[in-house]
């Protein structure tokens, strides 16, 4: 009865699904019936009839359909998303603080995070109080749960990827799944513009771009003035002694960039490979000929663990005493929301912009100074 159960709601998807035709346009030749994106590359969308929203993410696409409203004909392979979505499972972390910031979080009824997992307080909010509830791995969720709530959408990270046959069975219990890739996003306010997609979902389109504006002209100015010339490491060192640091080409670096610093290794310092990691490890020899003369250091404790103090950090790490940085007293530690706030993108970038030019405060929202 069950396999007569599931093979009858994917089909029922089959049948109710609908896709995009033509091809996908870049940001500079965006139609006029389509999302405007400054930044973001890794998903268009196109205002359809019936006040349909036509998403395209990599290969996947997604109708977006409006309550009362039916897909449009002419796009048989793109699965549907029903509007009012109220009953929501998100298993892609980076999402949920977009989801938040677009003002959706009510809808999310289910994570494949655990509670002690989570920084967001207004998650863990919504945990204590039931409205958020962990039903599991992202690889071994919890499928009656599925079914008895009635969920509406599964968002997904690249991970399911990983667990294609996780992606099939929720279909086929006739929940589409949605995988996001704003963690593909090279540029930082590129990942910040998917609160843009997450307001089309959840029908708070002012609201998302209301949000966008506020935080990207918070940078003011800093994107256009003078770099300050110094040079800055991020780092951790893992449970085997190897150095892991960031891609040239990842988001950080990016954002180092962005706020008038410079990222102290190069692709020809680290021979980077073309896989889809923002980290790489490397040897202590290698960390310490190119980083020792760093202006800046920032130990990123979201998998190693936070440090209180550059004692503390010198116990773990005695290479690390010869470092100019130390020396100096020009040593932060990121706090743990670092990563999981995707819409503080420009904070970020201003914080920043703070430590790099000398005004920064000991203690700000996403890195500490280490006394």
């Amino acid at each position: 009865m069950l396999k007569r159960i599931l093979l009858s709601a994917a089909a029922c998807i089959l049948l109710a699904g609908c896709s995009a035709k033509g091809t996908v346009v870049s940001k500079t030749e965006t139609p006029e019936n389509s999302l405007k994106l400054e930044y973001a590359k890794q998903f268009t969308a196109e205002y359809v009839d019936n006040g349909c929203t036509l998403v395209t993410i990599g290969e996947d696409r997604y109708m977006v359909v409006p309550e009362g409203k039916t897909a449009p004909s002419g796009y048989s392979d793109a699965a549907v998303i029903q509007q009012p979505l109220e009953c929501v499972y998100n298993a892609a972390s980076s999402a949920m603080d977009l989801i938040d910031g677009a003002g959706a979080l009510d809808r999310v009824s289910m994570t494949s995070t655990k509670y002690e997992d989570w920084c967001l307080s207004s998650v863990r909010e919504a945990m204590d109080s039931g409205d958020i509830s962990y039903i599991g791995k992202y690889s071994a969720p919890d499928y009656e749960a599925l079914l008895e709530m009635d969920c509406g959408l599964a968002i997904e990270s690249t991970m399911i990827y990983h667990s294609p046959e996780v992606r099939e069975q929720i279909e086929a219990l006739g929940i589409p799944v949605l995988v996001e890739r704003s963690s593909y996003e090279k540029d930082p306010l590129g990942r910040m513009e998917w609160i843009k997609l997450y307001g089309i979902l959840f029908g708070c389109e002012e609201q998302a771009e209301q949000l966008f504006d506020e935080k990207t002209k918070l940078l003011g100015d800093i994107l256009t003035d003078e770099k300050s010339g110094k040079t800055a490491a991020f780092f951790y060192i893992n449970s085997s002694g190897g150095v892991v640091v960031r891609k040239p080409s990842d988001y950080v670096p990016e954002m180092m960039r962005m706020a008038g610093g410079e990222y102290i290794f190069s692709n020809s310092d680290l021979g980077t490979d073309d896989n889809a990691l923002s980290t790489m490890t490397i040897q202590p020899e290698t960390f310490y000929e190119k980083a020792w003369d760093a202006d800046v250091l920032i130990y990123n404790s979201d998998i190693a663990g936070s440090v209180e103090s550059i004692s503390e950090l010198m116990e773990k790490y005695p290479l690390l005493s010869d470092f100019t940085a130390v020396k100096n007293g020009d040593v932060w530690c990121t706090e743990k929301n670092m990563f999981q706030q995707t819409t503080g993108a420009a904070d970020m970038i201003a914080e920043l912009h703070l430590i790099f030019t000398g005004e920064a405060d000991n203690k700000m929202n996403f890195m500490y100074r280490l006394e």
